[in-house]
């Protein structure tokens, strides 16, 4: 019966990134995953550590953290990641988005943050492949990009240098508490902990309910085509200024398929030349089947923002679960009612970009020091007065 004093359930990349700063403070580590590590939303999603779509506060400080943690993880982790921080940008297709964006882009900039307006000149210098009619958008100069498998990988070999140990193909059962200590029992045999970290991301609530927690995260799907042309596109993150919208639950002036699926575009050039396009959004339960409606609905908004760009070659699509709350803000918390119970789930589309910062306020709410960032915001509790409701 293997003892550890932090058991990580969950090897998904803020498993990884909590095994990493947690057996880099010197404490024992074990870190378990039902399948293989990094196979689930952390394989199933693009590698972007973005400030330009969170919410000026609270949300985008937090992500500029992350930002300056994975800078600092490029430098020290032993494995590269393809680490680039290039800035990205959002684009506008109307006056409306364009009044909206300098908004955005005010607030932004009271909270500190590099953004700056663009316009239709900004635009053609971006990407001859833009539809002639966009009028303009906004930059955030200090938005990076990784490889999400790469960077989980890396993470989780350091920590294993530190002393960690991980167990794929272990299912986690039936968990106990008792005197103090966690039982977990999985169909790879039973292991005991002094504390525990749920990084179970869309499984996280079936966890917590094993230990009559209520977790109220929901798997929210999420599809992204890979493709490539002969030419270079652009070299950097581009997202549409309606992705924002369709994030927080806006109403955008699109057909009745893009609304349906909360399509938006996202476009994102990988280091090796092919380029991922999304995004859609949409509450199936765990089902993981490929839509192909969904499919030509994003390549349609694609080659509405980029015309010239309509003999792409679609290489694969698949779809990934995102862990969702309803406030948008993941869940990083200790857990009242049960000493030593930690959790770090729902971070929907931002597990990538907050991976970081997650592993490091982790590391510190369980040695009990000072937090990386308040912790308030992303308190279990505060949804003890609400409920989930679609």
């Amino acid at each position: 019966m293997p003892h550890c004093e932090v058991l990580i359930m969950g090897g998904g990349i803020i498993g990884c990134s909590i095994a990493y700063y947690v057996s880099k403070s010197g404490r024992d580590v074990t870190i378990i995953d039902k399948g293989e590590f990094v196979s689930g939303t952390s394989s199933r999603c693009d590698g972007n550590i973005l400030a330009i779509d969170k919410d000026p506060g609270f949300d985008s400080q937090m992500s500029l953290v992350s930002q300056q943690l994975v800078q600092e993880l490029s430098r020290e982790l032993v494995q590269p990641f393809e680490y680039r921080a290039p800035g990205s940008i959002l684009v506008c297709e109307s006056e409306e988005e364009m009044e909206a964006a300098q908004q955005w882009v005010n607030r932004q900039k009271n909270a500190g943050l590099p953004f700056r307006m663009l316009d239709r000149q900004d635009i053609r210098q971006e990407s001859k492949f833009f539809a002639d009619d966009l009028l303009g958008g906004l930059e955030c100069a200090t938005d990076s990009t990784v490889n999400p498998y790469l960077l989980a990988f890396s993470l989780l070999e350091a920590a294993k240098m530190s002393g960690a140990k991980a167990y794929k193909h272990t299912e986690v059962t039936n968990m106990k508490h008792e005197h103090g200590v966690f039982t977990a029992e999985t169909c790879n045999g039973v292991f005991t902990a002094d504390y525990v970290v749920n990084a179970a991301g869309v499984w996280a609530p079936k966890l917590g309910e094993m230990l009559d927690l209520n977790i109220p995260i929901l798997p929210r799907k999420g599809h992204i085509i890979v493709a490539s042309r002969q030419e270079h596109v652009g070299s950097r993150k581009v997202m549409e200024f309606g992705y924002l919208i369709s994030k927080f639950g806006g109403r955008r002036q699109v057909d009745s398929l893009t609304e349906k699926y909360g399509v938006a575009l996202v476009f994102e050039p990988t280091e090796s030349q092919n380029f991922l396009i999304g995004s859609s959004r949409e509450f199936a339960g765990f089902d993981l089947k490929v839509n192909n409606e969904i499919i030509q609905c994003i390549a349609n908004r694609a080659i509405r923002f980029y015309p010239k760009m309509a003999d792409m070659m679609v290489i694969r699509a698949y779809a990934g679960l995102r862990p969702w709350t309803e406030d948008h803000l993941p869940i990083v918390s200790a857990v009242d009612e049960l000493p030593n119970y930690y959790v770090a789930a729902g971070h929907e589309g931002d597990g990538i970009s907050l991976a970081a910062v997650t592993g490091k306020v982790m590391e510190e709410l369980i040695n009990e020091k000072e937090t990386s960032i308040p912790t308030d915001p992303l308190r279990l509790n505060r949804f003890k007065e609400r409920t989930v409701s679609l």
